[in-house]
Order: C-alpha cells, then sequence, then structure tokens
C-alpha cells in the first residue's frame, strides 16, 4: 500500500527548518504486517526534541528515516501470531518496544531493551524487518514507529491497547511525554508526600514531570528554566516556586527556597549545563535523576567527593523506567481524575505539511507540544 510520511533525507540541516525543510512529505510503499506486527492508521503524532535531536545530528540515525515516535492510531490489520491486538483497537506507541525475553526485560525494565535498542539503532523493526520503500529502497524506521505517516507497520512489542473513549490527540502524549517525564518522577526517582523537588528544563517532558511531582504530594516543586514565558506556565500548572535559570544567583535562590538543596531535581533540558544546575541545587544526601539527551561527546564536571561525602545519588532515567503496559492505562487514570492535566501542554494542532515549522518553533522554544492531527 501507499502511505504519506515525512522523511528526514539528512541529518544536520541549518535553519530555520522552515526554510530548509529537512522533512520531505514523499509517497512510499509500506508492506503490510509480517509475523508479530501490526499495522496502523496513525491519527495523532506529537513533535518531540527526540525527533529534532535527529534532525540536527546530536542523535545520528542512519537515513532517509521516517521521524516520528510519540503516536496514537487505530490498529488496521494484524500479522500472523499476533493475539493482543485486533482490527478496531485504539492505541498508543511506545518508542522502545521491549522483547520480553533479554536480561533487562526478564528483571522488569523493559526500557533497557537489549534488542529493542540494537532494532532502534539500525532502523529496523523488532523483527528485524524494514517495511518502508520507496523506488524500491528500505526507508529506515525511527525507534519503530515512524509515525509522521499515514499508517505505519510496527512490532506489537511496540503498542499499548487505550480505552476507545480516550481522545486519540491527547493520547499521543502519553507514548513519551508521559512516560518520560511522569515516570522520570515516580519511577526513577520515587518520589514521596512531602518531599522538595526541582524541575530544570520546562518543555513537554520537564512539564509532566512537574505534574508528576505535583500528583505524588511534593511539597515543594520548584520549576527552573531560562524562559519566562514557560515559568507562567508551571506557576499556573501548581509550581510552588519558579526562579530564572539564567540568573547569576540561580543556585542560591533555589537553596534558600530549599533550606539548603532539594530532595530530588530532575533534569529534563537535554543540556550539560542544565544537569550541572540540577546537581548542584540537590542537597546533602539528595538525588538528582536526568532523563535529557545532551550531545554524546558532552561530559559533565561535578565534585567527585560529594557523592560519598553528601550520599549524593545521580540516576539516569530512559522512557521513565517505566513498564508502559502497566504505566500507561495508570497515568491515563490519573489523567481522567484530574490529577495529570497534560492536555494543558498542547500547545498546537497541526497538519503534517507544517511540519517543518513546528520544529523551527520547538528548536527555537517557542512550544511546548505540538501534535500533528493525522485527519487534518
Amino acid at each position: 500500500m501507499k502511505t504519506k510520511a515525512a522523511v528526514l533525507e539528512r541529518i544536520g540541516a541549518e535553519r530555520p527548518y522552515e526554510t530548509t525543510r529537512p522533512l520531505v512529505i514523499s509517497e512510499l510503499d509500506l508492506e503490510g504486517p509480517g509475523p508479530g506486527e501490526v499495522l496502523v492508521k496513525i491519527a495523532a503524532a506529537g513533535l518531540c526534541h527526540s525527533d529534532l535531536s535527529v534532525i540536527d545530528g546530536n542523535r545520528p540515525r542512519p537515513t532517509p528515516m521516517a521521524l516520528g515516535h510519540e503516536a496514537s492510531g487505530i490498529v488496521e490489520e494484524v500479522g500472523q501470531g499476533v493475539t493482543m491486538f485486533a482490527p478496531g483497537d485504539h492505541v498508543v506507541m511506545v518508542f522502545v518496544p521491549s522483547c520480553g525475553q533479554c536480561i533487562p526485560c526478564a528483571g522488569g525494565r523493559p526500557a533497557l531493551c537489549e534488542p529493542g535498542a540494537a532494532a532502534n539503532g539500525s532502523g529496523s523493526l523488532l523483527t528485524g524487518a524494514r517495511r518502508l520503500y520507496r523506488d524500491r529502497t528500505p526507508v529506515h524506521h525511527h525507534l519503530g514507529v515512524s509515525a509522521f505517516a499515514e499508517y505505519t507497520t510496527v512490532s506489537q512489542q511496540s503498542l499499548i491497547k487505550i480505552d476507545p473513549a480516550f481522545d486519540l490527540t491527547k493520547a499521543a502524549l502519553f507514548g513519551c511525554a508521559v512516560l518520560t517525564g511522569v515516570g522520570a518522577v515516580v519511577n526513577t526517582g520515587g518520589v514521596s508526600p512531602g518531599m522538595t523537588t526541582a524541575v530544570v528544563g520546562l518543555g513537554g517532558v520537564g512539564l509532566c514531570s512537574l505534574l508528576g511531582a505535583i500528583a505524588s504530594g511534593a511539597r515543594q516543586v520548584i520549576a527552573i528554566d531560562l524562559a519566562e514565558d514557560k515559568l507562567q506556565i508551571a506557576r499556573d500548572l501548581g509550581a510552588t516556586h519558579t526562579v530564572n535559570a539564567g540568573a547569576a544567583d540561580a543556585i542560591e535562590q533555589v537553596k534558600d527556597i530549599s533550606s539548603g538543596g532539594v530532595d530530588m531535581a530532575f533534569e529534563l533540558a537535554g543540556s550539560v549545563r542544565a544537569l550541572q544546575l540540577a546537581y548542584m541545587i540537590t542537597g546533602r544526601g539528595g538525588t538528582t535523576v536526568t532523563a535529557g539527551l545532551p550531545h554524546p561527546e558532552h561530559k559533565l564536571d561535578i565534585p567527585a567527593v560529594s557523592l560519598v561525602a553528601e550520599e549524593r545519588t545521580l540516576k539516569g532515567s530512559y522512557i521513565g523506567t517505566c513498564v508502559p503496559r502497566r504505566d500507561l492505562p495508570r497515568y491515563m487514570d490519573l489523567y481522567n481524575q484530574g490529577k495529570l492535566p497534560v492536555d494543558k501542554l498542547l500547545s498546537e494542532v497541526m497538519t503534517l505539511e507544517d511540519i517543518n515549522s513546528g520544529f523551527e518553533r520547538l528548536a527555537n522554544g517557542q512550544s511546548i507540544r505540538q501534535v500533528i492531527d493525522m485527519a487534518a
């Protein structure tokens, strides 16, 4: 069958993206699902910094590649051996497929699935197949999903079935922003009622972390960013305090607010400078969690002695240390109860043809979460 998709031809395009247009809307040939695979009609797909980091070269991937990893859709067809899904099911994509057999999966850490990571790095599905072609030449899959498209074929391990009553545009946000941001707080950090917390970097994922900290009962939720408009959004969402990261005394401000440093600081900016700030505002005996993805060559410089002398902890969080089949329905229930109002992060609904302009806005920090409505 044919599908229209946004294809990245090469990484490292110059800005502004609305002019250089690194993503080309192309008509591709899409093979139907093989064994263990599912054909999905995409309903909505979010624009995320993980896509942007491929476009700008911070996360090199093979090209040409059909981008997009945060999405929702409806099952059209299932391949041989698929028993968890049927045509008509509403689903959310997960950008690390879990094999269920490797050591991390067996240990309850599907976000670290080894075959899933290998498939994502090579641009294939978990099954090893490539189902997208242009002029008989394979087009690589992005994180096993390739959601900036009308239709996509994915491994069944890349899907979570959801309640069909849940709005599919909002559901798309749960596949990355919510799993990563809320999961970093709930799973990786284990925030409990009464803790003091700080969130550094107030993009879509960072604001999800902020909402997760509020829902977890943190008594202080300090929002930190360079942009005053994002600090205002954080206040509107319930942050107890805000600090501009560009202030010369930003670290001292946070320490004053939290009586010496927070119990837990979360860095979601994907910047080493932001991570350094998060570490410096963490109190004695506290934990710094990072879920950002800086350039692979960037290094972190911290006083090593503080790890021992202050019993400090520095932790990484990938997809919020989530078990998606367990966590995603829970977070959707919290949304339905009004405890995770992630719909307030939706900046704009757009068409596929507007995708390059959307990524320019994202690169400029002008949006929180933009979603492509594939029916538009």
